[in-house]
């Protein structure tokens, strides 16, 4: 029996040792499973390559975005401050030279206070634990705190401590999605590691313990007690062992909210420098741009909540760009979109992205006029103009849709109105502003002149707004064009060429801020008319995609975009609704604690007291008498004939061109009536205007034209308007006044029109036709007749 039961125990023991050796097999092959290959390096990618920090003109680094952190910037362990470094390994693993990847006293220590606690109080991580943290992601369990332990030792073999301090203090993670201490004196503190002071070492190494609850940042600028009292415990540490002054803190004071620095975002700025730059973004420590962070950062919060307030309104992105047109520095490149966050939004720059500018291209094309003869008082035509496009006909139209008859320059430019800047373009040719406007820079506008046509005048092409801001800084600047600066100081040697002069652009700019100027389109509300003079254009594309607004004062060029960069149309956003008021908030912050000044007004412009109406120098009889300024070689001499005194009656006698459009508008040619006009309206021989000083052509050839229908004009009948009911004008255009005209239909006399009459309305037949006019002027025997056109009418 006893043999039995030895047997028996005999067995069992077998049994038991058995199964510990099989459990301990399993165990390790559990582990073995678990335990993930190191890689081959610790070091960064980009190691060997040196990049500069890019920072704001007050040293500040520019921030990255989300995007730009998940490759975040790291440094080799000789260039971060030892003090950093040391600060680190007291604060997480003070015996990180002396252990092999696991400090087991720490270990021991933490878990008998767990248990005093009666919950997890402490950890006792090791820098190489946290490091295998960072390289194998894994869900904190006890299983896994072992297979930690097993991958610090395998990683302590493969590495040295020197690599592995490296790898921690680039990669440890902190609040706000940062990794890395590079990133995070940036987002903190928004300076580079050499800058930082005792107390923002000490912040830095106490708070990733708890990133999120100790940050600098939390809930804005709310510092907790719990930091403050980590730092002051690291620094008595260190104080005790000499490594920090013992008055160290004292001398720097507390961390105060107000002085921690709020990092700027740039991230736009900051890949056009990368991109447009990259021999210098390689090549130099440090890059120093123009950028004011505090500027940027105060007008991307201005744009959000102008944004924020549009929303209804379908408007999801802006952009607003700073220049110093004194010193040609950019101050400020600020993206926003209806996300709110630059991390969450569209990663295209606004500023660069080439979109349809709208009206805000029309100074240029009065500055062009102003520098062939034109004058702010030159009449020009606002009344109805066609033109053909493919087999229908154009009707160009103001933003009102009304016509004013003759207008004045200044009215023209300040009330934007479409169809005078057309006339101009037609009078001074597509040609030469197509090559103005590449010398102001407007390179996007690359297709040549037959492709944009007159359109141009109106927007019809796509620019920038970078493009936009510095064409308008050449107006700011009396006509002298530069480039843009990025960097202090910018040693790139940039020639500048004087594109107008500077007595044009006192003319431009003064007629952009005059708020007497834009009455006719945009009333008296003052939005436009600034504190301090400031010469301002708004512009709006077609279906209201794009909304625009570019100003000048004394110092800054600024422009302001607002649309949506996926081309939906907005819900009836102008210029003048939407950005105007930003732009109005931007030269607000700008002209804070500075000396202002009005607008240059070259010495050289005389002011003459003109007639409100004709633009000329005004007679005795002239109802309305307005000062405008001249050179002196472009002063008019012929004094106003446009007011003719009947007994006790002042009548305006405009020229005949007007009397149809007077005819069919209803407007009574009283003063009031006409707070604007421009120069004489007779055409040359090709049909244009004359420039100031050029001499009409003779009566031989005067340039009479059809000017409704066009040559291939397809014209449809109303199917709900019965057919003997229906009328379509024939119309001309001639440079003097009409005695009679016969009008010719499929060589046939169709009928005869009277004196001052210049249109015909014909009651249409389908098919194909062709008509001319025979015209006589006043006071002469000889007939004209105009060239032969084809239409057809479906």
């Amino acid at each position: 029996m006893q043999m039995g039961m030895r047997y028996t125990v005999k067995l069992l023991l077998l049994f038991i040792i058995g199964s510990i050796f099989c459990l301990v097999l399993l165990t390790v092959f559990t582990f073995t499973c678990a335990v993930r290959p190191l890689p081959e390096s610790l070091s960064n990618p980009s190691e060997g390559q040196t990049y500069a920090d890019i920072l704001d003109r007050h040293g500040y680094l520019l921030s990255m975005t989300k995007r730009n952190r998940l490759n975040h910037r790291t440094i080799p362990l000789w260039k971060i401050p030892e003090l950093l470094a040391t600060a680190f390994i007291l604060a997480e693993d003070k015996r990180f030279y002396e252990h092999h990847g696991v400090d087991w006293l720490a270990r021991g220590k933490a878990c008998l206070d767990n248990i005093r606690a009666g919950r997890i109080v402490r950890g006792a991580s090791t820098i190489t634990e946290q490091c295998i943290r960072i390289l194998h992601p894994r869900p904190r369990t006890f299983f896994t705190r072992w297979v930690e332990t097993l991958e610090a030792y395998q990683l302590e073999s493969a590495f040295s401590k020197d690599e592995i301090l490296e790898f921690y203090l680039n990669q440890v993670p902190f609040s706000h999605q940062c990794r890395g201490v590079f990133e995070a004196s940036n987002l903190y503190f928004g300076r580079t590691l050499d800058t930082l002071n005792i107390r923002e070492i000490l912040t830095l190494a106490v708070m990733v313990r708890a990133p999120s609850l100790l940050s600098p940042l939390r809930k804005g600028h709310y510092i907790s007690g719990d930091l403050n009292r980590r730092v002051n415990h690291l620094a008595t540490i260190m104080k005790s062992m000499g490594l920090i002054p013992k008055d160290a803190l004292q001398k720097q004071g507390p961390l105060d909210p107000s002085g921690v620095k709020i990092h700027t975002d740039a991230p736009h700025f900051v890949r056009y420098i990368k991109r447009a730059f990259p021999e210098e973004y390689r090549s130099h420590p440090r890059l120093i741009t123009t950028i004011d962070g505090n500027l940027q950062t105060k007008l991307y919060r201005l744009l959000r909540e102008s944004l924020k307030s549009l929303k209804g309104k379908r408007v999801q992105n802006g952009a607003i760009l700073v220049l110093d047109h004194q010193t040609d520095e950019i101050l400020a490149w600020v993206n926003g979109s209806e996300f709110f966050s630059l991390e969450e939004g569209s990663q295209i720059d606004a500023i660069l992205t080439l979109r349809q500018p709208g009206s805000t291209l029309k100074p240029f094309l009065y500055a062009l006029a102003l520098e062939n003869g034109y004058t702010a008082a030159s009449i020009i035509p606002d009344i109805p103009l066609f033109q053909p496009v493919g087999h229908g006909l154009h009707n160009f139209r103001n933003y009102r849709s009304q016509y004013y008859g003759p207008v004045r320059l200044r009215c023209a430019l300040g009330n934007s109105l479409n169809v005078p800047a057309i006339r101009t373009i037609e009078n001074l040719g597509v040609i030469p502003f197509l090559d103005m406007l590449h010398q102001l820079g407007f390179e996007s506008l690359n297709q040549d002149a037959n492709y944009y046509g007159e359109g141009l005048a109106l927007g019809n092409g796509e620019v920038s707004l970078f493009e936009l801001v510095r064409a308008y800084s050449v107006l700011a600047r009396s006509g002298v064009y530069l480039e843009p600066k990025f960097f202090l100081p910018d040693d790139r040697h940039l020639q500048e060429r004087r594109i107008f002069s500077p007595e044009s652009c006192s003319i431009i700019a003064n007629i952009l801020s005059d708020p007497s100027a834009r009455l006719l389109e945009f009333g008296g509300s003052g939005l436009l008319d600034f504190p301090v003079q400031a010469a301002v254009k708004t512009g709006t594309s077609t279906d209201y995609r794009d909304a625009w607004a570019i100003g000048f004062n004394y110092g800054y060029t600024v422009g302001v975009w607002m649309g949506n960069l996926d081309y939906q149309p907005m819900d009836e956003i102008t210029g003048s609704r939407g950005p105007a008021l930003v732009l109005r908030s931007v030269f607000h912050e700008l002209n804070q604690h500075r000396e202002t000044s009005p607008l240059f007004l070259s010495r050289s412009l005389q002011p003459i007291r003109i007639c409100a109406l004709s633009g000329k120098p005004a007679s005795p009889d002239c109802p309305h008498v307005i000062t405008e300024w001249f050179r002196k070689e472009h002063i008019p001499q012929e004094p106003c004939n446009w007011h003719q005194r009947e007994g006790e009656v002042i009548v305006p006698r405009l020229p005949y061109q007007y009397h149809d459009w007077m005819e069919n508008s209803g407007r009574s040619p009283s003063g009031s009536d006409f707070p604007l006009p421009s120069v004489d309206a007779m055409r040359t021989r090709e049909g244009h205007m004359p420039r100031q000083g050029q001499k009409v052509m003779g009566e031989a050839e005067p340039g009479v034209l059809m000017a409704q229908p066009v040559s291939g004009l397809h014209v449809a009948l109303d199917p709900r308007i019965p057919d003997d009911l229906e009328r379509f004008p024939f119309m001309i255009e001639a440079p003097r006044p009409i005695e009679r005209v016969e009008w010719f239909l499929d060589n046939e006399r169709l009928a005869t029109t009277g004196p001052d009459i210049g249109r015909y309305l014909w009651n249409p037949k389908r098919g194909f036709h062709t008509v001319y006019a025979k015209i006589k002027f006043k006071y002469e025997e000889q007939n004209y007749q105009t060239p032969r056109v084809c239409f057809w009418v479906k």
